[in-house]
């Protein structure tokens, strides 16, 4: 079972920076799970690809329509917020990275991000352990 982010499942509908390593993932075979907190921020994050030239109309009605049913499971956002605000006063990061972050805890998975700022932010805490860098977590299953 794998926790995924918004900063990963936007790869899957446009072309960027690790979009290849993110359509890895839908191939692995495990359990793809997410607070369902990420259809609105892969809305967004669409809606800015849309207005920066780098996505279509159609991308980002195919997202829209697509990206729930790519997830085994949308958690709940409600009973994840105590944890993710807890989680957020010890990182002093983003709250809506801390739901993804408090998910991980709650199914004891792994949080696949391509988001380098949560990487950074997580070192030396006890949610390093528990979080992969998306090209890492591509190597990690090219040695398989």
């Amino acid at each position: 079972m794998l926790v995924v982010d918004a900063s990963v499942a936007l790869k899957w509908f446009v072309e960027e920076e690790g979009s290849k390593d993110a359509a890895e993932l839908l191939v692995t075979g495990g359990l793809l799970i997410a607070p369902d907190l990420i259809v609105a921020e892969v809305c967004n994050a669409a809606w800015k690809a849309v207005m920066s030239g780098t996505m279509v109309h159609e991308q980002q009605d195919h997202a829209a329509f697509r990206l729930p049913a790519i997830f085994d499971e949308l958690a709940a956002m409600a009973p994840l917020a105590p944890r993710a605000v807890q989680i957020f006063r010890r990182l002093g990061h983003s709250v809506y990275d801390c739901f993804y972050l408090a998910l991980s805890e709650q199914r004891d998975a792994a949080l696949v991000t391509a988001d380098r700022g949560l990487l950074r932010r997580v070192l030396g805490t006890e949610w390093e352990r528990r979080t992969i860098g998306l090209r890492e977590f591509r190597r990690e299953q090219a040695k398989r």
